[in-house]
């Protein structure tokens, strides 16, 4: 694949809390010039690169970051108000406590009731896989399809860990249909972008790639 293509997976990210209104521009342009699937930001500025970018850009946040363990009401009020601000896609951290005390009913719940919240738009579901043992992964597979959601994620990226290829097969070969697969956390080269995408990726949570793009036009190719 060439760099422009996988760039069109991107979700090219900056979740740092130092983040300036600067930062947002920068990352919003060069999300529009490389043409990536969407930029990924703070809530707190969904409606700044709104009126920013003019509706020139799908708008992605996280809710529940990045630990998961916000109440289901929380999440949905997250979910609605960075909706009213103008994001299209919703980024959410499952209940890692949940899955790992077993009760995977509250945790299908938590989901479910998000993205009732979220309407017609995507819902990513974050359940941070260096947490996670492969069984419950492979479960989380099944739960997130089970409560309507678009995608299911690997990492917050501010965990011990962030995608592997191991977990994307082992996505690959769990989700439900109509389930697609988001690779985030570590993925620093378009080898990594590649490999992953092969693997069943269908979106990539990364910063690295438009970097390594600016880094190759600095240098003249």
């Amino acid at each position: 694949m060439t760099k422009q293509e996988l760039l069109k997976y991107a979700d090219h990210t900056l979740l740092a809390p130092t983040a300036t209104e600067a930062d947002i521009k920068v990352i919003c342009d060069d999300a529009i010039k490389y043409e990536t699937a969407s930029v990924c930001i703070p809530a707190t500025y969904i409606a700044f690169a709104r009126d920013y970018t003019e509706g020139k850009l799908n708008l992605c946040t996280v809710i529940g970051f990045p630990l998961g363990y916000t109440t289901t009401v929380g999440k949905c009020a997250e979910a609605r108000d960075a909706i009213a601000n103008g994001a299209s896609e919703i980024d959410m951290v499952a209940n890692i406590c949940n899955i790992k005390n077993g009760r995977f009913d509250l945790v299908e719940e938590d989901i479910r009731e998000v993205k009732k919240a979220c309407g017609d738009k995507i819902l990513k579901v974050i359940i941070e896989t260096c947490l996670l043992t492969d069984e419950e992964k492979i479960k989380m597979c099944k739960i997130v399809g089970a409560a309507g959601a678009d995608y299911i994620k690997t990492s917050t990226g501010f965990s011990t860990g962030g995608a592997t290829r191991e977990d994307i097969a082992l996505f690959a070969a769990n989700v439900p249909e109509g389930v697609k697969i988001k690779a985030a956390g570590g993925i620093r080269s378009f080898e990594d972008a590649e490999d992953f995408v092969k693997l069943g990726a269908t979106r990539l949570g990364t910063s690295a790639l438009v970097k390594l793009m600016k880094a190759e036009e600095v240098k003249g190719y």
